[in-house]
């Protein structure tokens, strides 16, 4: 029994070969002849041998060379090293390849792309054809037991797409860095996780433009109460791949038109202050002499006059008042700022100062 997704694929593509084959100028039997190739064209003992054979032309990798240069792929040196990278999950906190789940890019031959679409159809146990055949599962067994090709040899030309070469080529298109590693260097040639990139357009596309966003968007314009509101994602970036043929770059390229969204890595905004929240000590850090002078020089002028009645005790008194208010306005507006500033583990400051009147 062959399996649902396969059968859609098959049938995809008959629709897609009779449209263009199929004219209304044409007879019954004409059409009925075409029908007919059609069948053949499609049928698993014509189609498979010849997918075996192509699957070559193309290379799976989660890391395609390409995207550092279009041409970058073949050099003097041979086709550059596909990678595949086989990260494991690990909760470390790092966006990386592993942490996300994203399907495997390939690069080639665009004319093979039905080839990679067809190995990585999803099986009713959510596992690819092309892990099945790796395998050899009774599903692979029996979807490639075929007359006209053995199964070895389907097997054969369909893992070519995975083979990585013996010896690792690079390409001098390919961004390079010199990383040190104990007393040398180890040259490392500088590659875009594709799925990684693509799985971020998919989730901002989802926040831009999913159906709760233009719901949201459309109360918000009508002035009418949306629950829950909606995000908004600002200084967006897109940049394109491959120009008018973004099927050179990738599989993964070409079904997203080449587009892809960059989020804004400008550093933090920070709001400027003024007050200085203290660490040891409010009069040495947070309030100075220098923020009194002309309170103290006035002190100064009265008390070297030498008079001493009642006018003059009074001026003193108002100059020691306002010296008191500007310490108080001080620490109000230390305290103004301490919930955000004031750190326990770092601050030598009793865990009470912030609160406490001075």
């Amino acid at each position: 029994m062959i399996e649902h997704s396969v059968e859609e694929f098959f049938q995809e593509r008959k629709s897609a070969w009779l449209k263009k084959n199929v004219s209304t100028s044409m007879d019954e039997v004409e059409v009925r002849e075409q029908e007919l190739e059609c069948e053949r064209v499609f049928s698993l003992e014509q189609w498979l041998p010849s997918a075996a054979k192509r699957a070559g032309q193309i290379s799976i990798s989660t890391h395609p060379c390409t995207f550092s240069h279009p041409s970058s792929r073949k050099n003097k040196n041979g086709y550059a090293s596909s990678v595949i990278a086989n990260s494991e999950k690990n909760n470390d906190g790092y966006l990386r390849s592993g942490n996300v789940v994203v399907e495997a890019d390939a690069l080639g031959n665009a004319a093979a792309l039905d080839v990679y679409k067809f190995l990585m159809l999803k099986m009713d146990d959510g596992q690819t054809l092309l892990s099945h055949i790796e395998l050899d599962t009774d599903v692979a067994q029996q979807l490639l037991n075929i007359k006209s090709e053995p199964y070895a040899s389907l097997k054969d030309g369909f893992l070519a797409m995975t083979n990585s070469q013996a010896d690792s080529v690079t390409s001098s298109k390919i961004k390079q860095v010199y990383f040190p590693v104990d007393d040398s260097y180890h040259q490392l040639s500088i590659l875009s996780a594709s799925g990684v990139m693509f799985e971020l357009r998919k989730r901002v596309d989802t926040i831009r433009f999913s159906e709760e966003t233009k719901t949201a968007r459309a109360c918000e314009k009508n002035n009418e109460i949306f629950e829950g509101g909606y995000k908004l994602l600002l200084n967006l970036t897109t940049i394109g791949y491959g120009g008018t043929k973004p099927q050179n770059i990738s599989v993964l390229n070409n079904q997203n038109g080449g587009k892809v969204h960059l989020l804004s890595s400008e550093p933090p905004k920070l709001a400027k202050r003024d007050i200085h929240f203290p660490s040891v000590d409010f009069f040495s850090q947070s309030i100075g002499y220098y923020q009194c002078r002309d309170l103290f020089y006035a002190l100064h002028e009265l008390f070297v006059n030498h008079k001493n009645d009642w006018n003059i005790r009074n001026e003193r008194d108002e100059y020691y008042y306002a010296i008191v208010d500007r310490i108080i306005e001080k620490m109000w507006l230390v305290r103004s700022v301490s919930e955000a500033h004031y750190n326990p583990d770092t601050s030598q400051l009793n865990k009470n100062s912030k609160n406490v009147a001075l």
